[in-house]
């Protein structure tokens, strides 16, 4: 009973809201509006300017503050419609926005990371496209419905790419999705809006009253909360994955740091001890590499541990983990692997390094290996098996390098 009272006065605040809303909106009229929508972009060019200062080799934070400062442009000689010439506010402010809707597209594409030359291509071209199918109906048939049509079917494509690989990617996060369907949602209200502006013979311009112009200024809401807000938001999750990436991978090989690659490992473990199965650690490093870089110096050894993690990583399968232990020592650990399957892999790694070419290093270079196979019980941890590992490496070396040695475990 308690429960139904307090969704009673809920759905009774929310109607009530929803009322105030709406009663807000069409109170306002659409200069206001679009003085609320400069402010708007006015308001987010300068957040976006301040943080601009200490990133101003960002070139997709450049393109946004650049998409941002067109579209205000647009928006502000809408507003001054009336005092100028019909045909120059159409004309321009269209032309801006077409442009800053673009290169704001432009940006989230390469927020996302899938932006390449086919699709600046893409973007140029479909641009002009727009703007020039836009003078086209001003120039020799200019009725507003026409302008509407052409000009909201223009800015819909130009929001297709970025919404449908939001929601497109699989392993996305969850306010991605939320801004990939904003878009979405935009995307069909703009085509609802050309659609409606060619099968009507109704005005439909923002300043005539009625539904339309209260559907139009929650569209241009939506779309400058999308671009403002969204833009944002994903900019600050990619940086928190850089530095959620940063702590987990070591700055000089990309490979996972020795924190990381100890907690993986000790997880894999406990796992493998559960199941039952057995799993391999494979510890390695460069022959001579004090050598290496006494002869050529560090840089030239720095470039010869990147070349190597380079040429192991294509050869591990997607569970392996691959980490650097220090210096130039590695480790690999190999779930669901035994003896025969592990002795095939490290062979492998052996022999990718010795064909491989090194920058600036005129002689081959060579790698020696330690090696242990276990199925692990509840007792095991990863310092126990680095322990028989780096004894085994020990033994490689003393071998003559260039080699591996197994440990087995009793």
């Amino acid at each position: 009973m308690k429960n139904d009272t307090v969704s009673s006065i809920i759905n009774i605040i929310s109607h009530f809201l929803c009322k105030l809303v709406l009663s807000m909106i069409m109170s306002l009229d659409m200069k206001t509006v679009f003085i609320l929508i400069v402010l708007g972009h006015l308001f987010s060019i300068v957040l976006i300017t301040a943080y601009w200062r200490t990133h101003k080799k960002d070139r997709t934070l450049n393109i946004f503050l650049l998409a941002k400062c067109l579209q205000g442009m647009a928006w502000l000689f809408v507003v001054v419609r009336g005092g100028v010439p019909d045909l120059i506010t159409v004309t321009v402010a269209n032309s801006l926005l077409f442009a800053g809707f673009s290169l704001e597209a432009v940006a989230m594409l390469k927020l996302l990371l899938v932006f390449q030359r086919s699709t600046k291509i893409m973007y140029i071209t479909l641009t002009a496209a727009t703007a020039l199918s836009f003078h086209v109906v001003v120039l020799f048939h200019n009725t507003e419905n026409i302008r509407i049509a052409v000009a909201s079917l223009g800015t819909a494509s130009l929001l297709v790419l970025p919404a449908y690989h939001m929601l497109r990617i699989k392993q996305t996060s969850l306010i991605m999705k939320i801004i990939g369907m904003l878009y979405a949602i935009a995307i069909l209200c703009l085509v609802g809006r050309a659609g409606i502006a060619i099968n009507f013979h109704e005005k439909l311009g923002f300043f005539t009253p009625g539904h339309f112009q209260n559907f139009a200024f929650l569209a241009l809401f939506l779309i400058m909360f999308i671009g403002n807000t969204g833009f944002i938001l994903l900019l600050k999750e990619k940086v928190d994955q850089e530095l959620l990436r940063l702590a987990n991978h070591d700055d000089l090989t990309g490979i996972l740091n020795r924190r990381t690659f100890v907690l993986e490992a000790n997880l894999s473990i406990e796992q493998h001890a559960k199941s039952q199965e057995h799993l391999t650690l494979v510890l390695f490093d460069i022959d001579h590499f004090k050598k290496i870089n006494d002869s050529y110096g560090h840089h030239i050894g720095d470039c010869a541990l990147q070349e190597l993690t380079k040429h192991i990583r294509l050869q591990l399968r997607g569970e392996d983990s691959f980490g650097r232990y220090g210096g130039d020592e590695f480790a690999i650990l190999l779930p669901r692997t035994d003896e025969e399957e592990s002795d095939r892999l490290v062979e492998r790694f052996r022999n990718v390094i010795l064909q491989s070419s090194m920058p600036d290093i005129p002689h081959p270079i060579s790698i020696s290996l330690g090696v242990v196979t276990i199925v692990p019980n509840r007792q095991t941890n990863l310092e126990s098996l680095y322990k028989l590992c780096d004894r085994a490496l020990y033994d490689a070396k003393e071998l003559g390098r260039n080699g591996a040695v197994r440990t087995r475990v009793a």
